[in-house]
This record gives C-alpha cells, sequence and structure tokens, in this order.
C-alpha cells in the first residue's frame, strides 16, 4: 500500500507531518529537529543507546485515504509510493539494526525536505491556483517553521524571503475589464454600428484603416491615424501623423493658439491671429474704399470640405461667441450645435476655448500626446470616441 512518512507524538500519539518542531499538544519531535549528517546519525546509533528524546516517538507510516493496498513499491516511485520496511541481515545486532533504520529515514527525510525546498510542495505535479491562495494564506516558513502573515515578504524569525509563487498568489478578477487602469473604448458615433466596445488590454493600440482599432469605412480615418498606449500606468492618446488629425472634448476651458482647429456642432473652425495692417494707401496713393474697421485681436473662420474657407468673423472686444442663435457666429441649420456653444476669449494675451456647457461638446485638435482620464471623448475621423477607465 501507499504511505506517507510522518512522526507519532510520544506523548498524544498524534501523526505530524515529516518536519514538524513541535506537536500540537506541545511535546517537542526529535525529528523536526535540523537533523545531523547519516554517517553520524549511523556511528552514534551504532555506538550508545538512543537519547531520551527519541525514547518515545516513533516513526511510523500512514496510509494515504483513497489509495488500495499494493504490491512492492513500482520501479521509479517517488515520495508517497510504498515503501518496503527495512529487512535486517541475519546476525545484526540490536544496535545495527537501529542505526540502519536511523539511516534509511534520515536519507528519504532529507530527501523529502530537498523536493520542498527547492519546488515548494512534495514530488506530484504542480499546484493549481487555488492552492497556492490557500498556501500563501496559510503560509509557514520553510526554514524555521513559523507562520508568516499574508503579505508579509521576509519571515519574522529567521528572515528568509517569501518565494515569488506565494507572494503572487492573489484573488484574480473575473475579467480584465476590472483590473485597474485598464480601459476600453465605446464608439458613440459610428454609421450605424453605435455601442461597440474596444478593449484597451495591450500596450499600445494602433487606430486607422490598419492596425489594432481599425475602421475601414471611414474615408476620414488614416492608415496609421493614432495610437493609444500605456505609460506609468496611465492611458495616452497620439496622433500618428494622420491628416485629419485628433480631436479632444474640452473640459471647460483651455489654452489656444493661432492656427488651432477645433469643431463644434458639425462645424469645423480654425483660430487666426490680428490681421496684417493693408489699409495703407495704393502706389498712387489713393486709398481702397470699405466697411469702416474695428480693433481686433484674434479672428475665427470656417473651414469647408476641400479646405476652402466659409464664413469668417473678427472679435470686436475680447470675447467671440459661436452657437445656434444670438452668437457673433451662428449656424441655425446645424442640429448638433446648441444655442449657446462655445466662445473663444483674449485674456491678456492667451486665447481660451470654453465650452459653454453644450449638449454634444466642443473638441479640439491635439497638437501632442495627452492623457487621458475617465469620460474622455475622441474624435477620430468621422469616429466619436467615450473612453471608460477602471478606477484604481
Amino acid at each position: 500500500m501507499e504511505i506517507e512518512l510522518g512522526v507519532a507524538c510520544g506523548r498524544c500519539d498524534r501523526y505530524n507531518v515529516l518536519g514538524s518542531g513541535v506537536c500540537s499538544c506541545g511535546q517537542a519531535l526529535a525529528i523536526g529537529l535540523p537533523l545531523p549528517s547519516a554517517k553520524a546519525a549511523v556511528k552514534s546509533a551504532a555506538e550508545a543507546p538512543p537519547p531520551s528524546l527519541f525514547e518515545n516517538d516513533v516513526l511510523k507510516p500512514r496510509r494515504v485515504p483513497g489509495v488500495a493496498a499494493a504490491g512492492p513499491p513500482r520501479p521509479g516511485a517517488t515520495s508517497g509510493a510504498a515503501i518496503a520496511p527495512a529487512v535486517p541481515r541475519p546476525g545484526t545486532t540490536t544496535a545495527a539494526v537501529r542505526a540502519q533504520a536511523m539511516e534509511s529515514a534520515l536519507s528519504s527525510s532529507s530527501a523529502a525536505i530537498e523536493q520542498v525546498s527547492r519546488t515548494g510542495h512534495a514530488a506530484g505535479g504542480e499546484l493549481s491556483e487555488e492552492e497556492r491562495m490557500e498556501q500563501a494564506k496559510n503560509y509557514v516558513c520553510r526554514s524555521c517553521s513559523t507562520p508568516v502573515p499574508l503579505s508579509h515578504k521576509f519571515c519574522g524569525r529567521c528572515g528568509a524571503a517569501i518565494p515569488p509563487d506565494i507572494m503572487n498568489a492573489r484573488t484574480q478578477f473575473f475579467g480584465q475589464l476590472q483590473t485597474p487602469g485598464k480601459a476600453k473604448l465605446i464608439l458613440i458615433r459610428g454609421e450605424g454600428v453605435e455601442g461597440l466596445s474596444y478593449q484597451l488590454n495591450a500596450e499600445q493600440h494602433i487606430v486607422g484603416r490598419n492596425g489594432q482599432l481599425v475602421f475601414p469605412d471611414d474615408p476620414y480615418v488614416s492608415p496609421r491615424h493614432a495610437n493609444l498606449f500605456y505609460r506609468n500606468g496611465k492611458l495616452v492618446v497620439r496622433d500618428e501623423g494622420s491628416l485629419n488629425g485628433v480631436f479632444w472634448r474640452v473640459r471647460g476651458g483651455i489654452e489656444v493658439a493661432s492656427g488651432d482647429l477645433f469643431l463644434a456642432g458639425e462645424q469645423l473652425f480654425r483660430i487666426e491671429g490680428p490681421p496684417r495692417p493693408n489699409d495703407g494707401p495704393a502706389p498712387d496713393g489713393t486709398y481702397f474704399y470699405t466697411s469702416p474697421k474695428h480693433q481686433t485681436q484674434f479672428k475665427i473662420s470656417q473651414v469647408l470640405e476641400g479646405g476652402g474657407l466659409g464664413m469668417a468673423v473678427s472679435a470686436r472686444g475680447t470675447v467671440l461667441q459661436i452657437g445656434r442663435e444670438g452668437g457673433d457666429l451662428n449656424f441655425p441649420g446645424d442640429l448638433y450645435m446648441s444655442a449657446s456653444h462655445c466662445k473663444l476669449e483674449d485674456t491678456g494675451g492667451k486665447l481660451t476655448l470654453t465650452d459653454l456647457s453644450s449638449r454634444n461638446g466642443t473638441y479640439v485638435r491635439l497638437k501632442a500626446e495627452r492623457e487621458l482620464a475617465n469620460g474622455d471623448y475622441l474624435f477620430i475621423g468621422r469616429k466619436l470616441l467615450r473612453v471608460e477607465i477602471t478606477p484604481s
């Protein structure tokens, strides 16, 4: 039959696994003490009676539950297989028999301890994830058999390091989207395919007509349009030199400059600085007849398909407002434009673009990388995407 090698306590006769230093009743177990070399143990046992500490401890096999009795051990069987009792040779003295048994026990226990210290568990295969987690919860130091609290990196008694497989055994998430910091994109506007989600589980995600996030039906998306990647646990978006750029939804106000592009409703606008002086006389001294001129610091021009310019307006003061009605530049036919949508303001020589709590938001074209937060919106081509990030 197959058996396990263990120690029976001399006081209460309880079974203890090999390597235990103390029985649950408090009795010290001799075999749990540091093991002497096999030769020294044999010599000591042959020359003198065993120490009193060994008198009541008995090295006993224990039947393994669910394993039927079998014949002699199979060739190549490891720990856990049947162990044949040592048979003394004729004429062998009692001391020699005791020394022979001690040598066999020490040899077996040394091999078992070496197996545990090398692999973290006895022979018989790799532990499952659940077994590793249970081991982490009830971990006992392999050097001094001291219980180590969960999440500690070192034994508090001998200082031995906790093995990495024990340290990394933690409760798993149901899905990758529960992992803190991981993100996904929700398609808000996409020609009949709204609601699709794209999980961002890799380190980088190329968006374009080619790549990981592909939009082959959008003619405004470049082959390699943008890249969404993680840096220091944060999601970052970067334009990859696309023709139409990446637009990010403004939160409150953002500083802009001459030449910047922004979206409001379905309109694309370009910001321009103050116009160059051109009101001088012609070479013959004649002035060109025009409407009265007002002092201005900036103007906004509508950009049409193909790159041409549409409506343009120059600020008469420090603020220029855009909307469906009542502003400096109005688009009554744009159903996605709010009545008061956004404004551009000059404050001490700095231009600030501010969304006026519009329904669909105001988007500015990114000129560099930008770190994204949960709830951010991106326009890539004609696709509107919302960023959702699992909080830390």
